[in-house]
């Protein structure tokens, strides 16, 4: 059940604003009587709610007289005050996030070969995207046919987000893709690249019906491959991220003939 502590009152500045609530206005000793408050400690959770706009006083009476604010009043001023405790800690966060940044990268990449895998469509688009977000240099993405399990609109948007992060990092762009795949996406990835994208230089889409693998080279030294599911070849059943430069260039020059052939992309 909900609490005025949920927002972060205390029991006694609760108990203190629901029997004021009932009482009106009234004064100290009478409100610890109502609301089993200490004596000893009203006036101090009187000052406390007084300061989150809960309560009005009357300053001229003798002894000082307590009114509590509506409920509707006072709730909203209590949600107020949450968000901006949310936004000062997320303002925190976020500069611990940079901070931690800096120093984290600072450190030595390490160059030994490395691999992982995700394997179902929600494990493999989360590594996907991880390792865009990683991309320092060059993104290539080589994708084929869109894959069923997959909402490919959906799927393309997200990466479209990365992308335009990447790009903002200055990382080199290009997308080679089938006719088909480039009709699934969605109309707001079209409207996006038409509109803040085409126009840039290191950004490139090609077409291509040739392409008949999905994989994506990341700085020239990883590379992220889309497994097909073995008893359905149109079906994806996972992907395998492998960080190993030499084998990242033999992908690279598998895939340079066919860039060079393809077609530009033009809506």
């Amino acid at each position: 059940m909900a609490s005025l502590r949920d927002l972060g009152l205390s029991e006694y500045e609760a108990r203190a604003y629901r029997a004021l609530l009932n009482t009106g206005p009234t004064t100290a000793k009478e409100l610890s009587r109502a609301s089993d408050v200490p004596m000893g400690r009203i006036y101090d959770v009187l000052n406390s709610i007084e300061q989150y706009n809960l309560v009005r006083s009357q300053t001229a009476s003798r002894p000082k007289k307590y009114v509590a604010v509506e409920p509707a009043t006072a709730l909203d001023r209590l949600l107020d005050d949450k968000k901006q405790e949310l936004e000062a800690k997320a303002d925190q966060y976020e500069s611990i996030v940079d901070d931690l940044a800096d120093e984290l990268d600072a450190a030595e990449p390490v160059e030994e070969q490395f691999w992982t895998a995700a394997v179902g469509p929600e494990e493999t688009l989360d590594l996907l995207l991880e390792r865009l977000a990683a991309a320092d240099r060059h993104i290539v993405i080589v994708a084929a046919d869109p894959v069923p399990q997959m909402d490919t609109r959906t799927l393309g948007d997200d990466v479209l987000v990365q992308l335009e992060d990447a790009l903002d990092r200055d990382v080199l762009v290009d997308i080679l893709m089938t006719s088909d795949l480039m009709g699934a996406l969605s109309e707001n990835v079209g409207r996006r690249y038409r509109q803040t994208l085409q126009a840039r230089d290191d950004f490139d889409v090609r077409i291509s019906d040739e392409v008949t693998g999905t994989f994506n080279i990341i700085d020239n030294v990883e590379v992220c491959i889309q497994v097909p599911n073995p008893l359905s070849s149109s079906e994806a059943f996972g992907m395998i991220d492998l960080k190993d430069p030499e084998f990242a260039a033999d992908v690279h020059d598998e895939f340079a003939p066919h860039w060079r052939q393809a077609d530009p992309l033009e809506f």
